[in-house]
């Protein structure tokens, strides 16, 4: 069993044009096969968020330099140009749907691109991506009342084991913002383990519900993405992207004291 730092890293879209609301988090083809062969010439295996969580729970041995590849949302050209790709090198990834995003029955409309559908979701399940859950419409959780909480972590989980024909493991939260609140329903719910941001590397003891991942974005070039998955220099790297959050955190916050407190209904009736 390995109990030392894992990269986890955070894909989005996989695509030549993707729109412009992925555009910023999404890989181009080309960068995606580039920075697989890196994984591969640096001895990297990777693992699912369900094998990783299995080791450090339960003792089970993880290969020498584990990392997860996971992508968000459930864009198309995951299955497209990322899959090809993953089969080339013998890799497993976990992708993380929102269920009312991908196209097909349960489609709720609000997706950024052009989303996967249930039979390409199923096809990914098939060659060995295991699927996990993102909530169903992507919204910013903890802004949520509590019972459109418990609808939205809820009812991914129901769409993807009556989709899949078994419950899902991992959960990955919109955005990347948790609270204990969010982090026990999606607990509540069935999820085993569950995905934040952080742009830090994986240990063990930030817990099954908080386990942190790198962005890997347009603009990541080979050199950098190197250095993402050797945990060298994340703190100066991700330096703006960790004070952001820290500040908007504090943002969230006070939000949903105000709705809580009812102070933010009165506002909005005055505005």
């Amino acid at each position: 069993m390995s109990d030392g730092p894992v990269p986890i890293l955070m894909y989005h879209a996989v695509a030549h044009a993707p729109a412009r609301a992925t555009y910023g988090l999404s890989v181009s083809p080309g960068a995606f096969r580039e920075q697989m062969r890196v994984l591969a010439g640096h001895g990297f295996t990777p693992v699912t968020t369900a094998q990783l969580a299995a080791a450090w729970r339960g003792g089970r041995r993880l290969p020498p330099k584990p990392v997860l590849i996971t992508f968000d949302d459930g864009y198309e050209g995951v299955h497209r140009y990322a899959l090809p790709t993953l089969a080339e090198h013998g890799f497993t990834a976990t992708l993380f749907a929102s269920t009312g995003w991908l196209r097909g029955e349960h489609e709720s409309g609000g997706a950024l691109d052009l989303m996967l559908s249930w039979d390409q979701l199923r096809e990914l399940a098939a060659a060995g991506v295991e699927i996990g859950g993102h909530s169903h419409t992507h919204p910013q959780l903890d802004q949520l009342s509590d019972e459109k909480l418990a609808f939205e972590v809820r009812h991914c989980h129901e769409l993807l084991t009556a989709e899949l024909g078994h419950p899902p493991v991992s959960f990955a939260y919109p955005y990347g913002y948790s609270s204990r609140r969010v982090r026990g329903t999606v607990r509540a719910a069935g999820f085993g383990v569950s995905l934040a941001v952080g742009n830090a590397l994986a240990t063990r003891r930030q817990g099954p519900y908080a386990l942190e991942r790198v962005t890997v974005r347009r603009t990541t070039g080979i050199a950098d993405f190197e250095r993402l998955v050797e945990g060298r220099a994340l703190g100066r790297f991700f330096a703006r992207d960790r004070a952001l959050t820290k500040g908007y955190a504090v943002v969230r916050g006070s939000r949903r004291l105000l709705r809580s407190s009812g102070v933010g209904k009165a506002i909005e009736a005055r505005a």
